[in-house]
């Protein structure tokens, strides 16, 4: 059974799953990992949701105001145990439902092309490929995504 909790980026249980992240994108983005790594500092997080089964965490994910009424879906991740059971579309519900909660309309994202389960991940959960945004406009291994998630 897996049990989501709200928590913020200074968590210790979300920190050692980001560093986790951070090490897996380091390995499949290259030379291109400090590009992206410079967008997603920690600090910046007040929302973030820790996935933990049987007190031991597995998975990850945040958000962050992107714009009004727009959160960002940021940092998410599954240790690689624990993939393919269907966590991180539990993880990115809850992200989801806290946006709504918070009164946002949308959520937009960025993943790489080198991350297929994840653009995989997206697409079965509703969201939409979209222009490139912000800082990731012209980025050829970027695809930008969006959902409204409002009632």
């Amino acid at each position: 059974m897996v049990r989501i909790v709200k928590t913020d980026a200074s968590q210790s249980d979300f920190k050692k799953l980001v560093a986790l992240l951070d090490g897996d994108l380091a390995e499949r983005d290259g030379e291109d990992h400090s590009f992206y790594d410079q967008f997603n500092k920690l600090h910046l997080i007040k929302y973030a949701l820790v996935a933990y089964e049987k007190d031991l965490p597995v998975a990850c994910g945040a958000i962050k105001e992107f714009e009004p009424e727009v959160m960002e879906i940021k940092r998410m991740y599954v240790t690689p145990k624990k993939r393919g059971e269907g966590i991180a579309t539990k993880v990115l519900s809850a992200l989801e439902n806290w946006a709504r909660e918070l009164g946002y309309q949308k959520c937009v994202l960025e993943t790489g092309k080198r991350q297929p389960e994840a653009i995989a991940l997206y697409t079965k959960n509703g969201y939409q490929i979209i222009p490139n945004y912000g800082q990731y406009a012209g980025i050829e291994n970027s695809v930008c995504f969006e959902k409204y998630v409002s009632v």
